[in-house]
This record gives C-alpha cells, structure tokens and sequence, in this order.
C-alpha cells in the first residue's frame, strides 16, 4: 500500500487512509491541533503545519485509525522535518487494541540533528516502561529522508534511510514488563509545538513551521 499525497493543495489526504485528529490534550504539546493545518501541498506532499496564532499555536495531526491497520510488516515515510526551538515532528504507530503499545519510530525535539526512536508499554503493575534509542545521523531537515519500522512477532526494527537505529526485542525490557507489540498498529504523523519536552518556542523558531511527507508505504510480510 502506498500513498503519494497527491491532489489539488489544500485538499485534505487520502479520506480511506487517513482522518484527522483535532483539539488539545493530545500530547505533551501546547498547540490545538486543527485539520486545516494538515492538507496536500498539490505538489505530491502532506502539509503538516505549525502556526503561531497570537498568543498560542495551532498544527495537525492525522493518522490511520479505523481506516488502515498495519499488520506484520515495513512501514515508511518520507519526510522533510521542520526545525526550530519548541518543534517537536514526530511518526509514530499505537496498537489497534486502545494503544496498548506504542512505537515511535522518529521523534525530533527542538533539534533536529537528535533523532529518538522509543517503545512504550506497562510494566510490572501499572508501571509503564519506555526503551529508547537516541543519537545523530546528521541534520534531518535539510532534506527528505525515508523514516522506517519493520515489525514481526518479537521484534521491531527502526531506521532512517540505510541506516538501522536499533532492534527492540523482549529481551530489551525491564525486568517485569510485558511486550505488547504482537499486534496490529494504527500510524501517525504529527506536529507538536512546546511543552515540557520540547520546551518553548522562541524568537528564533519560524512560523509557520512544516513537516512535509512525500509518500507513505506499508508492505507486509
């Protein structure tokens, strides 16, 4: 499956593949995210925008929830990230079950020469966990550059074009933790503005900010 984001600008994406998620709350971000800030370019990309609008700023979000389930399989986007002090771009996938478990396969916070690629899930309890890689395969918004995950039953790999980030396995997790990846996934392309990661946007941050997406690709096992 592949989507090319093509259509006349300022259309929203693909409606079989793709719905909006819209408001606050979402994320650890500041913004409200709206769907008219997630729209084609009418040059093959998604516009995923983030806007200051007066005292507060507004981007977008979508993702495949109840239109595309990603079974077992290589999921990628290429995308040309924003940069800029409070940015925080991010491609991620929650299982199909409630979000159970959480792969983020690329999240750039402020700097967009620090990549993190990060599982979620619960621990022993109602402890959650998280397991990270993190490092710097140069400035990644200079450009597109294709962002992947391959999934299969015990395993997740990520990467950034040729390069493998790093393989997630059970054997990764905290002592108690249960992995909870052996499931379907929905897919998300967002951008967050602010927050107590990312912290504050600053005199230096440009608005409007863009997170531009040339093509979208599942194939699965």
């Amino acid at each position: 499956m592949v989507d090319d984001f093509s259509g006349p600008a300022g259309s929203p994406p693909n409606p079989t593949v793709w719905g909006y998620v819209t408001g606050h709350n979402w994320d650890r971000g500041v913004q409200a995210y709206r769907s008219s800030n997630a729209v084609l370019d009418g040059q093959g990309n998604l516009a995923i925008s983030a806007v200051r609008s007066g005292d507060g700023f507004s981007s977008g979000r979508v993702q495949t929830k109840d239109k595309l389930s990603l079974g077992y399989g290589k999921t990628t986007a290429r995308i040309k990230m924003p940069a800029g002090q409070g940015l925080w771009p991010a491609f991620w996938m929650l299982g199909v079950d409630g979000g159970l478990g959480e792969i983020d396969i690329v999240e750039l916070v402020s700097d967009p020469s620090t990549y993190y690629a990060t599982i979620h899930g619960p621990g022993g309890g109602s402890k959650p966990y998280q397991v990270q890689f993190t490092g710097s395969v140069g400035n990644l918004s200079t450009g597109f550059h294709d962002y992947w995950v391959t999934h299969a039953p015990d395993v997740i790999t990520v990467g950034i074009d040729g390069t493998t980030i790093g393989t997630f396995t059970p054997r990764s997790l905290p002592e108690g933790a249960r992995w909870v990846f052996n499931q379907p996934t929905y897919a998300i392309l967002n951008l967050a503005v602010g927050g107590s990661w990312a912290g504050p946007p600053d005199a230096s941050t440009p608005f409007p900010a863009t997170m531009l997406v040339d093509w979208f690709r599942w194939d699965p096992l």
